[in-house]
């Protein structure tokens, strides 16, 4: 099985060829092809090549298939005795990402 640790906002996702991978949202367009070129690592088959941070001349392409929110996040602060209740929201917008292919130089 080939495939790669990459990063990409401060994140690592493992890559798997085929599969899919949700990282924080891209304002690209659905269908558009994209490069990832910060690989850190690439497994092909028991070969293990790692980067000093990255491996050079390695990409992973990927196509976006589509935007989302994930689940809603409630925060709530609360002091007692003071009369202080401030609840609030937040959604996580994230980009799914389909990983067509795995390049290593």
């Amino acid at each position: 099985m080939k495939y790669a640790i990459l990063e990409d906002g401060g994140k690592q996702y493992k890559a798997i060829e085929g599969e899919t991978i949700d990282v924080d949202r891209y304002s690209s367009d659905i269908g558009d092809q994209i490069d990832l070129a910060h690989v850190l690592l690439i497994s092909n088959e028991g070969k293990v090549v790692v980067g000093k941070p990255f491996v050079d001349g390695a990409k992973v392409q990927a196509t976006i298939e589509t935007h989302f929110s994930g689940p809603k996040v409630i925060v709530f602060k609360y002091k007692p005795r003071i009369r202080y209740r401030v609840k609030s929201g937040h959604r996580q917008k994230y980009t799914r990402l389909r990983i067509n292919s795995i390049m290593e130089e």
